[in-house]
């Protein structure tokens, strides 16, 4: 998974580790996106992310999500709001910047794969996020508190199982 992949890089130092642990927190929210000016779904909150590996890993970071599946941004924040790392993809490709770092990939899922192992489920995390279930292999997701903006996702395969928890704010 991308965030457990961050997290080992941020472990080491590196971009990629900036990248997972800026995904995650825990705040207040709604779930309702706000629209930019280009009309652009945006969503804004903390994640946290907990890997049942050996040994176990949580972190936590700020997020500013825009865009679709398709085409958006994802910057991670630190608790001050400083900013970790930008993922950026269309469909001609995806890159991770980080300070003067960049990392491009032919796409999100390559990337992502690389980063953590397995392709993100971003098409699900949109789905969620505007309250709609969406079955990824390996993922299921809890939207019972999705209209008060806290959303959990779990992954049971592949192995190790790993736990995202999404606030939005308002």
């Amino acid at each position: 998974m991308i965030l457990a992949t961050v997290w080992r890089a941020l472990r080491r130092g590196s971009a990629v580790g900036a990248c997972g642990a800026a995904l995650l927190l825990a705040a207040c929210a709604t779930p309702a996106p706000t629209t930019l000016i280009d009309g652009a779904p945006y969503w804004s909150g903390r994640l946290a992310l907990t890997v049942d590996s050996d040994p176990p890993q949580s972190f936590s970071a700020g997020f500013d999500l825009r865009g679709t599946p398709q085409t958006g941004e994802l910057q991670l924040n630190s608790p001050l709001g400083t900013a970790l790392a930008t993922v950026r993809w269309t469909p001609e490709g995806a890159e991770l910047l980080q300070g003067d770092t960049i990392t491009r990939r032919p796409t999100l899922d390559t990337l992502t794969t690389e980063l953590g192992g397995q392709a993100l489920p971003v098409a699900a995390l949109f789905a969620w996020l505007r309250g709609h279930g969406a079955e990824i292999n390996g993922w299921q997701a809890d939207l019972s508190r999705q209209a008060s903006g806290r959303i959990v996702a779990r992954r049971t395969q592949p192995l190790p199982t790993a736990e995202l928890r999404i606030v939005l704010q308002p």
